[in-house]
Order: C-alpha cells, then sequence, then structure tokens
C-alpha cells in the first residue's frame, strides 16, 4: 500500500471503528486514491471468504469440563481473596467505631465538668454578701409562692429544721443559660444549695464528686433534675437528699 494514510485507518473503517467525521475524511480520501480502494476491495474479499468457509471446530466435552473447572476454581480463589481483603476493611470500620465513641465520650466528659463548673461557680457566688436569696423566710408556704410567675415550674419546697437542715429561703440562678430555682439549707453555718430544673433527659453530669473544696450530689426524678451544692460533708448531702426524696 503505497498511499500516505496508515493501514490502522482502512482496518478501523472496514470494521466501523471510526467516528462518523474520521469515517468520512477516509471516503472522500479514498475517491481519489486507487490504492486505498484496491486495498479495501482485498480485504472485503478476504473477510467474505472466511466468513463463508466452514472452519468451526467444536470443542470436546473433555475440554468445555476442564474450562468450567477451572472457572469454579477461579471464582473460589476470588470469594478467598474477597474475604481476605474484607478483614482490613473490618478493622478499619471498628477503628472508626472505636473513634466515634471516644469522641462521644470525651463530648460527654466536657459537658459534665461544665456543668459541674457552673453549679460550684453559682454556689460560690452566692456566698457573697447579698446573693444568698432573693426571698429569705424559713417557711415554705412564702418560699414556694415567690416561683410563681418566675419560672414555668415550681420547684418543691420543704423545710427540715427538725431533721437539721432548716430553710433559709430560694433564689432566681443561672444554668447553661437557662434560669433554674434554687432553695438555701442551713447545715451548722454552712450554706447548701439545691438546684432545680426541669429536665426530661438526665444531663451529663457525674452522680456525685468533689471540687475545689466543694461537695455535689446530683440526681433526676421524673423530669426534674436536682443538684446539692456546698462545703458540708458528703453524708450531709446524701441525709438532706433523702429528706428531699422520702
Amino acid at each position: 500500500m503505497n498511499c500516505e494514510l496508515s493501514g490502522n485507518t482502512l482496518h478501523g473503517y472496514l470494521d466501523g471503528e471510526l467516528d462518523a467525521v474520521r469515517a468520512a475524511e477516509f471516503e472522500q480520501h479514498m475517491a481519489g486514491c486507487g490504492d486505498c480502494q484496491r486495498s479495501l476491495s482485498i480485504m472485503s474479499s478476504l473477510r467474505e471468504g472466511l466468513h463463508q468457509a466452514d472452519l468451526y471446530q467444536g470443542a470436546p466435552s473433555r475440554l468445555r469440563s476442564r474450562i468450567a473447572d477451572d472457572l469454579g476454581s477461579q471464582t473460589r480463589s476470588s470469594t478467598a481473596k474477597w474475604k481476605w481483603l474484607l478483614i482490613p476493611a473490618v478493622s478499619l470500620a471498628l477503628v472508626l467505631i472505636t473513634l466515634r465513641v471516644g469522641s462521644v465520650l470525651t463530648h460527654y466528659r466536657t459537658d459534665s465538668n461544665r456543668l459541674q463548673a457552673e453549679l460550684i461557680d453559682a454556689h460560690v457566688r452566692s456566698l457573697q454578701p447579698g446573693h444568698l436569696t432573693d426571698v429569705q423566710s424559713t417557711d415554705q408556704h412564702t418560699v414556694k409562692p415567690w416561683f410563681d410567675g418566675k419560672l414555668d415550674f415550681i420547684p418543691p419546697v420543704e423545710d427540715f429544721s427538725r431533721q437539721g437542715f432548716p430553710l433559709v429561703g430560694g433564689r432566681l440562678d443561672v444554668l447553661e443559660g437557662r434560669n433554674v430555682a434554687v432553695l438555701v439549707y442551713g447545715r451548722r453555718k454552712h450554706w447548701i444549695n439545691l438546684f432545680v430544673w426541669p429536665e426530661v433527659t438526665p444531663p451529663a453530669i457525674s452522680s456525685e464528686g468533689s471540687r475545689q473544696g466543694y461537695n455535689w450530689l446530683n440526681w433526676h426524678e421524673g423530669e426534674t433534675q436536682f443538684c446539692l451544692v456546698s462545703d458540708v460533708s458528703s453524708g450531709d448531702l446524701h441525709e438532706l437528699q433523702q429528706l428531699i426524696r422520702h
């Protein structure tokens, strides 16, 4: 073939592999190229002859069985390889789950520490002159109605003077951006703050602990959260808790 076009172009045209633009260009070229016309004619005749010749030889059944066995073996091998590939994938998933759980626990501890710090700060702040109570009274029938209209809930108020925890009064305070009720009790010249607020789900805070010389005792009843904070002993807080929960 003396034409400047390569044989690949001719084969591509014959096999229908050229796009529309290249096929049109080749047909335009072939209209004035005798070499390409002869080559195309020879190749077309050869292809037609091969199609018409009875050159098919059926494969023996033994060969077909062997091929089927080989394919089955390859399939089993591929399955085994996929199982081995799944092991690192599962391990990676477990690592990600562990990291996620660790993140949640870290977030829980951060929220818990923040709430504990706010409770203690509020207690320390209340010890400043003039900050302990907004309503000062040992009469629960005076303190409880005082909260009416100031909050969307009314805290339970009781006086435990006979048990050594006299009611001193009450006030409003702020925790995590929300208004909460605070009842103040006395205990051998010490003050105990009882923080009360509505909470459907228990907040992220440990049930009890100590920080900066102050103890706290936290519990949840129904849809209400309670937390006692003071510098009295943990035993005193537990005793007052039992009186409140009777």
